[in-house]
């Protein structure tokens, strides 16, 4: 046993002693030197760095969250078997084509009306196509147009919005930007936008781009006042740090659950406002098959029982897209919370 080790055990066994036998414990070290009451303690740096380390990742933490709750990874398997279905149905044996007419090859009519069998699966439509080719065709550009709105939204209505939070001397531009466009009723604008310009998919994705990322600007920008003031923001500013950056590691990841959810509700939004604009008649045109298409198609046949099926089936399409989305970017959200990671 070395010196000091000695002296420790010596005056543990003074305290004890005098512990015991109910005595003031100061006075086992009264009489003992300043240099052996004070040692200096050995610092080991490799044990410090092992002290402070953290596997804490959060992503992995926000992964784990989403993937313990059973309902959200159900309806996410729903949404990815939808999106590859969609792309993998064309080239699957005996599948039609959605733009074609097919007739009798006895009688030579068309498949008029034709209620589903084991050709066509979802029957045929009021001249003759194939309503199974044409749901998963209108499904796909669909997707492609709510997936695009999405995409600009989450982009640049985040930027947008950050901006407008952080930079003061942006505040009052952005606000009057912002009180110009929110006064146009986004129906106008869809409206306006499809009758000045070709109906197409184009026309679709820009109408929608043009007022769609109002909401989510100034969502982020109320969040972005809230903690833009806070204690490590004002600190990084002391230190020096560019606004890009503050931007990027302190006030984005922080918005990582809400821009999640703004975009999850965001694709059935804009799936629903092309049913909407089609369904009044100023959507896509009629050779490009789309959710709003078929809606509108099958809405003039609701009277008859027989046809219903003929929206019934883009209907359900449409609703388990949207449902599933609405769960999982709920579900995404919360776990993205840092607050519910362990």
């Amino acid at each position: 046993m070395t010196f000091r080790g000695m002296k420790e055990r010596e005056l543990e066994e003074a305290l004890t002693r005098h512990m015991e036998e109910k005595l003031d414990p100061a006075g086992a070290y009264g009489d003992l030197p300043e240099d052996e009451l004070f040692v200096p303690a050995d610092f080991d740096r490799a044990s410090a760095e092992r002290g402070g380390y953290s596997n804490y990742s959060y992503w992995g933490a926000t992964f784990r969250a989403f993937f313990k709750n059973k309902t959200a990874v159900f309806f996410l398997c729903v949404i990815v078997f939808v999106l590859l279905f969609t792309f993998i149905q064309p080239f699957l044996p005996g599948q039609h084509d959605p733009k074609t007419i097919y007739n009798d090859p006895v009688s030579g009519r068309q498949y008029i009306n034709r209620l589903p069998d084991g050709e066509f699966w979802f029957g045929t439509n009021a001249i003759g196509q194939d309503l199974w080719a044409r749901t998963w065709a209108g499904t796909r550009t669909s997707l492609g147009i709510g997936f695009a709105v999405a995409c600009f939204e989450a982009l640049f209505g985040a930027l947008i919005g950050t901006l407008w939070g952080y930079v003061r001397k942006l505040d009052g531009l952005f606000t009057e930007i912002y009180n110009i466009f929110d006064n146009v009723p986004q129906t106008l604008v869809l409206i306006l936008v499809s009758y000045v310009m070709r109906p197409g998919v184009g026309t679709i994705i820009f109408a929608l781009c043009l007022t769609g990322w109002l909401g989510m600007a100034r969502f982020i920008r109320n969040q972005i006042v809230i903690i833009r003031d806070r204690d490590y923001n004002l600190a990084s500013r002391t230190l020096g740090i560019g606004t890009f950056r503050i931007i990027t590691r302190n006030l984005l990841p922080y918005l990582v659950s809400v821009i999640a959810l703004r975009v999850s509700l965001a694709v059935p939004s804009a799936i629903g406002n092309e049913v909407f604009v089609t369904y009044i008649g100023i959507g896509l045109p009629t050779d490009i098959p789309s959710l709003g298409n078929l809606v509108q198609a099958g809405r003039a046949l609701m009277s008859q029982a027989s046809l219903r099926y003929q929206l019934l089936f883009p209907t359900a399409v449409l609703a388990l897209i949207t449902i599933s989305m609405y769960i999982v970017g709920n579900s995404f959200a919360d776990a993205a919370d840092p607050k519910n990671h362990v």
